[in-house]
């Protein structure tokens, strides 16, 4: 019993210290920070910063559009350089007898900032009479740049990786207030899984604003039907950008308010009007193009959706752009890539890109099905194939045949008429013959009458002689 209670003390006294350690460690959390107890972590923003600055970045930009819809005016409008320009014109300029992949690099600078901008061009696509496969050469183009950088990936030196591929596809539309063509839909099915596609109205100067809205609703309309996947915009929180698009929607946005998006969302496809052109517009200058009837301003909210494409494209989501082709279509391609490895040069990947979740035993089994079932095919074909050509060969072997059988009965009929003729000369011979040798019968015994005779003749004139 003294035992017990002693242990029970022991461990009474235990557990209270315990419960006051507890209490010293809450009050210790719970105690408010001082400048003492900074350690630094919170400056690790700007250490990367630091380092993405002195690094720079990189985008690639596709533009693809017929010619005529200004793609090159629109492109040095967004980044406020020449990007084409007399020297290197733009692609309407430079039209091809077939679709060609054309790209151009551009250093740009702003604050400190770099930014290596690639520009992918296509000239000559839609601009022939048999358009069939012309986006053939986009889609090699898109899957040759995943190509280099996943060997890039698989390198024993990956400091340094290159960052080529395509983040963002501005897929120019015809205003022609009819909704998509066919070539449209199909190229944006085709390329829906490797890029982000963007579409755009070009020249939308050339609609009213009832024409441009209800032009957006059908392209938006056929897009869902034809099941298009276009970039879809992130719920961002308000920031710096957005509040400044709020103040210039408010300085010169449009004045029918109840037909003004309120999101990025609700402007796709955008309406844009490219100009380089400063104009004097009510003691202001600005960009715009200039008709009879006034100014198409670039910069103004009322006439085009210059401004929210811009802040999209450069200010508020070119990151996202490139996250989203490397977390989802890069990644895509190297998961269907590295599957189409791992299960050999002759299996395809997955259709739905994903890896192959079947036991390796029952994937064995598949395959040795699939084999079976193939060395099946192969010997039914090939016991056709040897059927066919038994069945050649027997009729050759008739017609081979018949042929001899024809020839023989030919021969036959000559021997017939070689040997009749021969009995016929035979006979003609004997007759011959028997005539030719009764008339040397004849001939002898008239020589023997003419020899008696003269036998006679001569005795007689001896005997008168002798008398």
């Amino acid at each position: 019993m003294g035992e017990d209670s002693d242990s029970g003390s022991y461990h009474q006294r235990e557990m209270s210290q315990h419960a006051q350690a507890m209490e010293r460690l809450n009050l210790s959390v719970n105690k408010p920070k001082d400048m003492e107890s900074y350690v630094g972590y919170a400056n690790l923003p700007n250490q990367v910063y630091r380092r993405s600055v002195k690094r720079g970045f990189e985008f690639t930009l596709m533009v693809v559009g017929e010619s005529g819809l200004g793609k090159s005016t629109l492109i040095n409008s967004l980044f406020l350089t020449d990007v084409y320009s007399s020297q290197y014109p733009g692609p309407s300029q430079r039209i091809k007898k077939t679709v060609k992949v054309e790209t151009s690099q551009v250093l740009l600078k702003e604050n400190g900032v770099q930014l290596r901008l690639t520009i992918v061009d296509t000239p000559g696509f839609g601009d022939q009479v048999d358009n069939s496969n012309c986006w053939t050469p986009i889609l090699d183009h898109i899957d040759s740049k995943f190509e280099d950088y996943l060997n890039a990936e698989s390198r024993v030196n990956r400091r340094t990786i290159p960052d080529k591929r395509v983040h963002c596809c501005l897929y120019f539309i015809a205003p022609s207030g009819h909704g998509l063509k066919p070539l449209d839909v199909e190229f944006m099915k085709r390329l829906h899984e490797k890029v982000n596609i963007i579409p755009l109205i070009a020249k939308a100067d050339t609609l009213t604003p009832l024409e441009c809205r209800e032009f957006k609703k059908q392209i938006m309309k056929e897009i869902n039907e034809n099941k298009i996947k276009i970039y879809e915009f992130p719920d961002i929180e308000e920031d710096e950008e957005t509040k400044e698009n709020k103040k210039l929607a408010r300085r010169n946005g449009p004045k029918d308010k109840e037909h003004t998006p309120n999101s990025l969302k609700e402007r796709v496809p955008f309406a844009v009007v490219g100009s380089n052109m400063i104009l004097e517009c009510n003691g202001k200058r600005v960009r715009g193009r200039q008709y009879p009837w006034g100014i198409a301003e670039v910069e103004n909210l009322e006439h085009c959706d210059f401004i929210p494409l811009r802040n999209m494209l450069i200010r508020t989501h070119m990151q996202d752009l490139k996250d989203v082709t490397n977390n989802v279509h890069y990644e895509n391609f190297r998961c269907k890539k590295l599957t189409a490895v791992t299960a050999g040069e002759g299996k395809r990947p997955n259709p739905k890109g994903g890896m192959s979740d079947k036991n390796p035993l029952e994937q064995f089994e598949n395959e040795k099905d699939e084999h079976e079932a193939k060395m099946k095919k192969m010997e039914s074909e090939m016991e056709q194939v040897f059927e066919m050509k038994v069945k050649e060969k027997k009729q050759k072997l008739k017609d081979s045949e018949a042929d001899l059988q024809r020839r023989l009965e030919q021969m036959k009929k000559s021997l017939e008429q070689q040997q009749r003729e021969l009995e016929e000369k035979r006979r003609n011979f004997e007759v011959e013959k028997k005539s030719f040798e009764e008339s040397q019968k004849m001939q002898d015994e008239r020589r023997k009458l003419e020899n008696s005779k003269t036998l006679d003749g001569k005795k007689q004139k001896q005997k008168k002689t002798i008398f």
